[in-house]
């Protein structure tokens, strides 16, 4: 067996039938793109950093490692799940398995993969220093509610030098220099523009979980996100369910009411926001199997049996809103989408033609009320049938799929001058996940959406609140939530991730990395505001799940190199393991009325020292934990 098919036959066992795509063949195809080339392997502390030459036409790149230059080579797998590839490089390994050889195919799509690139060694590691030990986690007692953080000294944000040497306690770590630019450019905020929920119908429920109300929390779920992160539209499921109403059948003839979505989106609207109208479930009267289900809610997964009232429905719906809201608004602002990840069977009871020809029913429907409205898919799982979707014979105004547990891959070479909408996206699709909760998981976010901007329209957290059911409504307060927020809305980790983003200025600055971990583990977005002050994020993470929970040898001290000419205030946030960290707070199933006081007193994120002055010339040097996040503004003094 060559090295090229012992490649792909590891890539069928990780991506094949029974896994992210169960209806994708278990044998990839070979792709019409060359081998990678110009493929580099840097030992670092605690990780390998992979590089490449980008390959004209890929969507993304799988990284490979053998113990030997012979194989066999095997896809690196961090226990995300879904697609194990990336986007792009640098590409940090820090798995148990870590050395070697490294070899990088490209991918053309997510079933066909290019031959492997020469292989090269890892170098063997520099004796280095030991990292700081990682913060302890505090005692667990059932029910307990801690105090929050102290603002100051839980983690040094290290000092501001005018030379070369490190702050006291880290100048034997690993270190990573961003020297921040002055040619600015506009500063693309992806994650302003979607989020997921729960079907919407959840926004008017009266019901309780933990005591808290559904509809009530979950419509200020949403409120929060749009005010304090920017998000503008909302992705749900289920808009055609039963409990919503909208069709029946009476005399054998179809029926129509739109009241309770009226209800629905009148609601997401006065909240500031935007429906993405995804057409699904089935409803019921019209399934031609109705017992094939999803979800706690019984979500119909069926086609329809009859084609026709299935597009009078989709015409009645689409012209209904075009009349309620205004042609102008749902031509400009909605997105309307085809199903639910069809490629999956647990969604999608008909067969691939089926759902092809449910797509382009559904396509003509929506043009018919108006040509300028905007509808597209296949909103498949594991950028499933994407390749497919752009040769259907109905229109297309934009491509849709997901992905969890790897950065989106760039689905440019497929869509063309089409929008790509990754309209789900998290760390994990495994519901009741710990790693939801974590720092890990806000780290993983911006990861993301620094690699997404200005390449995609849309990349789509899903959820905004851990008010959710699909499996089961929550059990206790901290359960691993695919939430932004937890029931009770409070800020999780990744809440406030996005939320710091959203504390970017307008006009992006270039940065360069250089030093272990430059670009692969530690990254930069930095932003000037109007007024001339300086807002910069930086994070350490890995894709590595067996590093969720922390990992010292990849903590790292980062230098900021600024060149200011004048003095500067300095304010830091962070967000670790005792900053920004709600679940530190409280262990147990549900608070009483007491602890939720104190968790929302904690529910904020102060700054995590104070501010000072910076002199002319001065560099900052701070230490970043592995997972670790600090967002610093600099203001002319």
């Amino acid at each position: 067996m060559t090295i090229e098919d012992q490649a792909r036959a590891s890539w069928a066992a990780l991506m094949g039938a029974g896994g992210a795509q169960d209806r994708t063949p278990g044998v990839p195809q070979r792709a019409a793109l060359p081998a990678v080339t110009g493929v580099t392997a840097a030992t670092g502390h605690g990780h390998v950093t992979v590089d490449w030459t980008p390959v004209p036409g890929a969507i993304g790149y799988a990284v490979h490692r053998a113990a030997s230059p012979a194989g066999p080579f095997e896809v690196v797998d961090h226990g995300g799940g879904d697609v194990l590839a990336v986007p792009h490089g640098p590409y940090a390994d820090t798995t148990d398995g870590r050395g070697g050889w490294y070899a990088v195919a490209a991918l053309q799509t997510v079933t066909a993969i290019g031959p492997l690139s020469e292989p090269v060694p890892a170098p063997p590691s520099a004796a280095l220093p030991a990292s700081p030990p990682a913060a302890s986690s505090p005692a667990a007692s059932s029910g307990a509610v801690s105090p929050p953080a102290a603002s100051s000294g839980a983690v040094s944000s290290g000092a501001i030098l005018p030379g070369a040497a490190s702050p006291p306690g880290v100048s034997g770590d690993p270190g990573v220099t961003v020297a921040v630019g002055a040619q600015p450019r506009p500063l693309h905020r992806i994650w302003q523009a979607m989020v997921g929920s729960e079907h919407l119908s959840h926004l008017l429920s009266t019901d309780e979980t933990g005591g808290r109300p559904i509809g009530a929390e979950l419509r200020e779920a949403l409120r929060r996100v749009r005010d304090e992160i920017g998000v503008r539209t909302v992705r749900a499921h289920h808009i055609l369910g039963d409990d919503v109403g909208v069709y029946r059948e009476t005399g054998g003839e179809p029926v129509h009411d739109f009241t309770r979505v009226d209800q629905i989106y009148d609601t997401v609207r006065e909240l500031g926001m935007t429906p993405v109208v995804e057409f699904g479930y089935m409803p019921r009267d019209l399934a031609r199997d109705p017992g094939r289900t999803v979800f706690t809610y019984r979500g119909v997964i069926s086609p329809p049996r009859d084609w026709d009232r299935w597009a009078g429905l989709i015409r009645a719906f689409t012209a209904h809103v075009v009349d309620r809201y205004g042609l102008d608004d749902v031509r400009d602002h909605w997105w309307f989408e085809v199903w639910n990840e069809p490629n999956l069977s647990v969604f999608w009871s008909g067969t691939p033609a089926e759902y092809w020809q449910l797509y382009e029913t559904t396509a003509r429907a929506v043009k018919d009320v108006h040509p300028a409205l905007r509808v597209g898919g296949p909103a498949t799982a594991a950028a499933g049938w994407v390749e497919d979707q752009t040769g259907v014979e109905a229109p297309v105004d934009f491509l849709s799929t997901h992905v969890y547990g790897t950065i989106p891959l760039d689905l440019r070479p497929l869509a063309g001058d089409r929008p790509v909408l990754w309209t789900e996206w998290g760390v994990t699709a495994t519901h009741g996940s710990d790693i939801n909760d974590t720092v890990f998981a806000a780290a993983f976010l911006l990861k993301g959406m620094h690699s997404a901007a200005g390449r995609l329209h849309a990349l789509a957290p899903w959820v905004a609140s851990d008010h959710f059911e699909e499996l089961g409504r929550p059990p206790r307060l901290f359960h691993g939530g695919f939430g932004l927020l937890t029931v009770g809305n409070l800020a999780k980790p990744k809440f406030w991730a996005l939320a710091l983003a959203e504390r970017l200025g307008p006009h992006e600055l270039p940065v360069a990395l250089t030093g272990d971990g430059a670009g692969s583990l530690v990254e930069a977005w930095a932003s000037r505001h109007p007024d001339g002050s300086l807002a910069i994020l930086l994070w350490n993470s890995t894709l590595d799940h067996t590093k969720a929970h922390g990992a010292p040898e990849l903590a790292r001290t980062v230098r900021l190199t600024l060149d200011l000419a004048i003095p500067h205030r300095l304010r830091t946030w962070r967000v670790d393991h005792t900053h920004g960290n709600i679940t530190t707070h409280f262990a147990g199933e549900w608070p009483t009325p007491a602890q939720w006081h104190t968790l929302q007193q904690a529910d904020h994120l102060p700054e995590s020292e104070p501010s000072r002055r910076i002199p002319p010339g001065a560099d900052v040097v701070l230490d970043l934990p592995n997972p670790g996040i600090a967002f610093l503004t600099l203001h002319p003094l």
